[in-house]
């Protein structure tokens, strides 16, 4: 029966005594983890900064060691400089001086202009004989592609030729595009091979090397091309990998004279209109013993040189013989006209002296200039 009397819980007591806590020490177990937070997030900060400045400084030691150049220089010269030697042997030996001498100062461009005014664009064509006018620039072209080229290229660009008869025997350039079979470089000049490719692959290019090199295009066989080879290679692959590159990029980038090009020229004034540059050249200079004194001269930087020198009379000669130029004074056609070689004791400076002397003085002047910019002066 109930009593209406609700039956109360019994209060459990605890045996243990309550645990005080010690706010003073908590508050500074807080404050040091606190502390050590901040100090580990500024420690991240300081690293992730130090990264940056070292990834900053390695791009700037990377560009500072960059010798890439952007700026070309070219030589112009008239074909008629062959007719001053006796024989087909002393010609040879003419062109392959004008070649080591154009080599020497990292010439980009040898423009052969025809003093005549003949019009002739192709080096089709061979010599008649010494004392014969005529084919004196095809020949001189001739030369100066042949020693230009590697000579593990030169069986297919070259067929036998009269032209080149004595060509064996002059010294070679020895540009550092001329590899050796077992030498190590980034870049390599080779032939494309007409050999079948699978659908997707590149061509084999023929670089010089023990190994042929797959490029990543397929191009029509027999051309002459600029490969770009991996870093990495497969030393267990019959083959070598690589990219085709323009033929200025191991100027450009790489930093490595790379030869010339050949042009040929049918008058003095085609050397100027038929620039294969999109803006022509921006500095030209005309050497000539009625220019002024070079000594006195300083360069502006410039994108592409151009240095003119003249034949056996001199640019007046070319300048009378262009049918184009209606002027008579050769030195209003450039921006500088230098005489190089002031108080020479010899009455004529023969060219492939003239184009020795005039690069060894503006050398120097080219280097000041490029480093006058780059101090950001």
């Amino acid at each position: 029966m109930s009593t209406g009397i609700a039956a109360k819980r019994p209060k459990i007591v605890s045996s243990q005594p309550e645990e005080r806590v010690d706010w003073k020490k908590r508050k500074a177990e807080i404050k040091e983890a606190k502390k050590q937070r901040k100090e580990a997030k500024l420690i991240k900060q300081l690293e992730k900064q130090k990264k940056e400045e070292d990834a900053e400084r390695a791009k700037l030691e990377q560009s500072q060691n960059r010798k890439g150049r952007a700026y070309t220089v070219s030589v112009a010269l008239p074909g008629s400089v062959l007719d001053n030697a006796q024989s087909t042997e002393l010609r040879t030996y003419l062109a392959g001086q004008i070649a080591r001498a154009c080599v020497v100062f990292c010439v980009d461009e040898i423009v052969v202009f025809d003093e005549q005014g003949e019009d002739v664009k192709s080096v089709e064509g061979e010599f008649k004989g010494v004392g014969k006018k005529g084919h004196a620039c095809i020949q001189l072209a001739r030369i100066l592609q042949y020693l230009e080229c590697p000579q593990y290229l030169r069986k297919w660009f070259f067929p036998k030729h009269q032209d080149l008869q004595y060509a064996g025997l002059l010294n070679p350039l020895d540009s550092p595009h001329h590899m050796r079979i077992d030498e190590e470089s980034e870049y390599r000049e080779g032939i494309v091979l007409d050999r079948p490719t699978k659908q997707g692959k590149g061509s084999l290019v023929n670089c010089g090397m023990r190994k042929d090199v797959r490029i990543d295009k397929q191009l029509q066989s027999g051309l002459r091309v600029t490969v770009q080879l991996n870093k990495t290679q497969d030393e267990e692959s019959k083959i070598n990998k690589g990219v085709v590159v323009a033929p200025h990029v191991p100027r450009t980038e790489g930093g490595l004279y790379w030869g010339y090009s050949v042009r040929l020229a049918s008058c003095l004034s085609a050397v100027f209109t038929e620039s294969p540059y999109k803006d022509g050249y921006d500095l030209t200079i005309g050497t000539s013993e009625r220019g002024s004194n070079m000594d006195q001269s300083p360069l502006s930087p410039f994108k592409h040189l151009l240095i003119v020198f003249g034949g056996l009379q001199g640019l007046e000669a070319s300048v009378d013989a262009d049918q184009n130029l209606e002027v008579t004074d050769p030195s209003v056609l450039f921006d500088l006209y230098l005489n190089t070689c002031p108080g020479q004791g010899s009455r004529t400076i023969r060219t492939e002296e003239a184009i020795l002397i005039s690069m060894a003085g503006l050398k120097p002047k080219i280097t000041a200039a490029f480093s006058d910019v780059s101090n950001g002066s």
